[in-house]
């Protein structure tokens, strides 16, 4: 069956009180009942709300011989004047009070604003502990109060009202009641409620009307997003702001991640808005899902892609702050998670960030504050399993540590959609690099965009942490200041690039010889590398001291084959560990101290070879004898299988080390002209290194096959 409905089914004319009428059917229905049946009844809706509501209740109840006495705190004008003015508070109470006192039939007592007898965190005012007694002190009172979304009212309060109703927006299926004929023109031929409904699900139907009413444009337009967006301007409030941010056209590379977004969640969505039959809508509604967790490292854009996915949505985006959600006054931080969610409901279509989720959200049992943490968590539940599913609301947990969380949020219908965001790869950080390049008009060169992309393969400088997305968006917004510092209109290059990134780094100031003992360490490790088989290439040797707690490195690029680790190469790479230990006593004659990592990891890795995974040789065969969670052997093993364990570690590490030394041996003229040139240049990329290797190809020893291939 079409969901369009057409124009000559839509009501002519409105007024406010036959709109809440059309509009609530339901809720009035429920009240009236439940007030014929002396139950008291809490209505939470807007303060706009409920004058409307009450009104059209109470002509349901007067057919029904029921009497309705309404305080809402202002003065009978037929009274004395009082010699003190005691305030809208006051003057509620004094009604209440000879409401409760003088009444001798039974007869509805309505309180429009009883969520005013409440602190703004659901503690009881001074005046409220007067009202408490007075509530309870005559039962001959049927109730009636009104409470507002965004404020509680104490427990004590609430127990007075066994029946309860919601009223956040409207029904989609009573769009077809609350449009008139000329409104629905502004948006084409019939009205399509599913499309007009993603824009205003959050809205009470007399605002609803005050909006539908003020939409300009032509009528029966080919496009409707005219006045659609009107009503999407009209409806933000809070926080809330629409953001403008293209899933592809803005966010460079993870091309998997906006893949799984845009088949689980962006699609769905995009193939409900063109759907025509109702039942297939409800079908497709059921497999969204609400809640997400977007993971992964700082800075690596997890709120930028929640906003690229509401923008693709047309939705509103409030980012909240997990940490500044905490208040050291008891009900404040659920009173705020509440305020949230009704500000989004009535700006629906919405996307809630909460960003650092694990600030509040982490295991129960792993935290050891004040336990606020966990009535928030319960509100953050409760908040989320109220949505309707017809409203576009969708909340985005974003975190470092997804193993920190709460069960609890991460089961299926809460937070069911994990989405990780990794560090970029080379590939991410080209096209990132690309976007900015473009918005910032730094106009890279292709080696200038080559050598950024492999530069930033190595660690932030003096942090020791990976680049993201927000290390790229900063190095790229240092070489636009220095550019416009320097009135450069040329094409970004290399030395741009480097001198963005080293200008103001604290190196450490070594002396001549220092340098040569660090480029003779380093180039030995690289010539290593070289002459192994299975080592991987070299993209970078520097010798400036840029990576924190290192005076100079070998960064090798990916390897080949990143998930298989065979025995030849942890061979190769303790190989490799020696290069710098043994190219300094080849060509120093002496050693220095800056091998005891390299000892350390090598020795690490033949302990592994033997102890995890038995493969030792024959003396001690293949058998296990550490688990990857013990920090030693296992205790139970003999003293002379300890010994056959240690001599063969000794052996590995012997081989390999006098391995290292006749690959440096063999090609010491390459050594030596490796060391000179970053002695000269401090730092070689792949090109540089592969001139000299060219330069020095009569030199080449056991590296020859490898640097030719």
């Amino acid at each position: 069956m079409s969901i369009v409905i057409a124009e000559e089914r839509l009501p002519r004319e409105l007024t406010p009180f036959e709109a809440v009428e059309a509009a609530y059917p339901g809720e009035l229905s429920r009240t009236r009942e439940a007030l014929r049946r002396t139950l008291p009844v809490l209505v939470e809706c807007d303060k706009e709300l409920s004058p409307y509501f009450y009104r059209c209740l109470r002509d349901r109840l007067r057919r029904d011989s029921l009497r309705c006495v309404y305080l809402d705190g202002r003065p009978d004008p037929n009274a004395p004047p009082m010699s003190t003015p005691v305030g809208l508070i006051g003057t509620m109470i004094a009604q209440l009070r000879d409401a409760v006192r003088g009444a001798v039939e039974q007869r509805i007592v309505v309180l429009p604003h009883l969520d005013l007898l409440t602190t703004s965190s659901g503690g009881l005012t001074g005046e409220a502990r007067e009202v408490i007694s007075l509530l309870y002190e005559n039962p001959q009172i049927l109730w009636l109060g009104f409470k507002d979304p965004t404020f509680m009212v104490p427990r004590v309060i609430e127990n007075l009202f066994p029946h309860r109703e919601s009223i956040l927006g409207v029904g989609r299926d009573r769009l077809a009641h609350l449009v008139l004929q000329r409104e629905s023109r502004k948006f084409g031929r019939g009205l399509n409620p599913y499309r007009l409904y993603k824009y205003i699900s959050g809205l009470n139907a007399v605002r609803l009307r005050r909006l539908l009413s003020s939409v300009t444009g032509e009528d029966y337009p080919i496009d409707a997003e005219p006045a659609l967006a009107q009503l999407r301007t009209a409806t933000l409030s809070g926080d809330l702001s629409l953001p403008d941010l293209d899933l592809h056209r803005d966010i460079g590379g993870y091309d998997k991640v906006k893949e799984r977004l845009q088949a689980e969640i962006l699609d769905i969505l995009t193939t409900k808005e063109t759907l025509d039959d109702d039942g297939e809508v409800a079908r497709i509604e059921a497999l969204i899902p609400r809640g997400m967790i977007f993971w992964g490292p700082p800075g690596t854009g997890k709120t930028l892609f929640a906003k690229a996915m509401a923008t693709a949505l047309g939705a509103a985006v409030t980012v909240v702050s997990g940490p500044e959600l905490k208040s050291r006054w008891v009900g404040e931080s659920e009173e705020r998670i509440r305020n949230i969610f009704v500000r989004a409901r009535e700006s629906a279509p919405a996307v809630i960030v909460f960003d650092e989720l694990d600030s509040f959200a982490s295991a129960r049992g792993t935290y050891t504050g004040s336990g606020v943490e966990h009535s928030m968590v319960n509100q953050l539940l409760t908040e989320m399993d109220g949505f309707r599913k017809d409203e576009l609301v969708f909340v985005v947990g974003t975190t470092n540590f997804v193993e920190s969380l709460d069960p609890a949020l991460l089961r299926p219908g809460r937070f069911e959609f994990h989405l990780d965001i990794p560090y970029p790869d080379a590939n991410d950080r080209r096209a990132i690099f690309e976007i900015y390049d473009r918005k910032l008009g730094l106009g890279m060169s292709e080696r200038a965009l080559d050598y950024a992309v492999r530069r930033t393969a190595d660690p932030v400088e003096g942090t020791g942490t990976r680049y993201t997305g927000d290390h790229i968006q900063a190095l790229c917004r240092a070489a636009a200041r220095r550019k416009w510092r320097e009135s450069k209109t040329g094409p970004t290059e290399i030395a741009d690039i480097e001198d963005v990134l080293t200008r103001y780094l604290d190196r450490p100031e070594l002396t001549a010889e220092e340098e040569r003992v660090v480029a003779t360490h380093e180039a030995g490790h690289a010539v290593c590398a070289l002459g192994c088989e299975h080592a991987p290439p070299i993209d970078r040797i520097s010798i400036r001291g840029d990576i924190g707690g290192t005076l100079g490195f070998v960064r090798y690029a990916d390897p080949a084959h990143r998930y298989v680790v065979t025995r030849a190469q942890l061979l190769d790479s303790i190989c490799v560990l020696f290069g710098g230990r043994e190219a300094e006593e080849l060509l120093l004659d002496d050693l220095s101290i800056g091998s005891s990592d390299d000892l350390d990891r090598a020795t690490g890795i033949a302990r592994a070879l033997i102890e995890q995974y038995g493969m030792g040789g024959d003396e001690v065969g293949a058998f296990r004898y550490r688990s990857d969670r013990a920090g030693d052997v296992d205790p139970m093993i003999s003293e002379s299988t300890r010994e056959a364990i240690e001599r063969n570690v000794r052996r590995i590490l012997d081989e390999q080390q006098a391995r290292a030394r006749a690959i440096l041996s063999e090609n010491r003229p390459v050594v030596v002209a490796l060391r000179d040139l970053l002695v000269q240049r401090k730092a070689l990329d792949r090109e540089a290194l592969s001139h000299l290797l060219r330069e020095q190809s009569d030199s080449l020893g056991k590296i020859k096959d490898k640097v030719h291939g």
